[in-house]
């Protein structure tokens, strides 16, 4: 008979899991992605497409490469985001007019309608989301956050720059 031990292997990583931030951080994107998706439920639109729409009405015109960069994704995957909103009748592409090669991105009437419709639901999502947090420890997180994106930003395969960082930039 083959008896098994059950218990703490100890040559296992002295370090606890529960202890590693990136265990929780890629925690609370599921959950976050689970949230977005009960509230919104009723539009069919996921996290990425909803970034999608919002950066594209934000910015009427703007191109597939700026919106990826925009919003932390890579041009192939933003590619295939548009090609479901575009095939929901909800964004289109236009050829630029001095370069055939850019597309630049514009929300429909019903883009702009479902954009709004997500809204509330993406709202409430991000309210159960901090939900456990007391109101000044919300402020405090987000900070935080902001604080780890952005210093290492440049560790990722889609590094995001916000428009506001680009506009600033120009003015220069």
């Amino acid at each position: 008979m083959i008896r098994i031990k059950i218990g703490r292997n100890p040559r296992f990583m002295s370090v606890e899991i529960d202890n590693l931030p990136g265990f929780h951080i890629r925690r609370l994107q599921q959950i976050a992605v689970a949230v977005f998706l009960e509230e919104t439920q009723a539009t069919g639109i996921t996290p990425v497409q909803y970034a999608a729409l919002y950066a594209v009405g934000r910015e009427p015109g703007i191109d597939q490469r700026t919106l990826a960069r925009t919003i932390g994704f890579d041009t192939s995957t933003i590619g295939s985001v548009i090609d479901r909103l575009e095939s929901r009748g909800l964004m289109q592409r236009n050829a630029h007019p001095e370069d055939r090669r850019v597309r630049l991105l514009t929300l429909t009437s019903e883009g702009q309608r479902v954009l709004e419709e997500v809204e509330p639901g993406m709202l409430r999502a991000q309210e159960r989301m901090l939900q456990p947090l007391a109101p000044e420890q919300r402020e405090v997180f987000m900070d935080m956050l902001r604080t780890l994106v952005r210093g290492n930003n440049a560790l990722s395969r889609a590094p995001s720059e916000p428009l506001d960082g680009r506009a600033a930039r120009r003015a220069r």
